[in-house]
């Protein structure tokens, strides 16, 4: 059974630091694509960052880059999200998200087969 795991959510000031990591289980990550989307209350789930099965390849949503950093380690089947800089309008339901197969468009949250279960981030300001 495919089972994604987020944790590091919290709460935190505007302009403060989280790190979320996603720990896959169930079969290996190593050969595809991971990202991360969040949804805020009353709005639609939105992609926030992904990742090459390599690491080599990065992609980011506007409204987080240069403050927001993902990353892997396929030996640990983990992906972490580092965020700084936190903004009140980053609050939201953060998951992880990983697909069947790979070709996808990583922006594309109908793409993904497999979620975990999210963990909020909540921003005061």
């Amino acid at each position: 059974q495919v089972q994604l795991v987020e944790s590091g959510g919290g709460l935190v000031q505007a302009g403060g630091s989280l790190r979320l990591s996603c720990a896959a289980s169930g079969r290996t990550f190593s050969g595809y694509v991971m990202g991360w989307f969040r949804q805020a209350p009353g709005k639609e789930r939105e992609f926030v960052a992904a990742i090459s099965w390599s690491g080599g390849r990065t992609y980011y949503a506007d409204s987080v880059k240069g403050r927001f950093t993902i990353s892997r380690d396929n030996a640990k089947n983990t992906v972490y999200l580092q965020m700084n800089s936190l903004k009140p309008g980053d609050t939201a339901a953060y998951y992880c998200a990983a697909p069947r197969s790979g070709g996808v468009v990583v922006s594309r949250p109908a793409e993904y087969d497999y979620w975990g279960q999210g963990t909020q981030v909540t921003v005061s300001s």
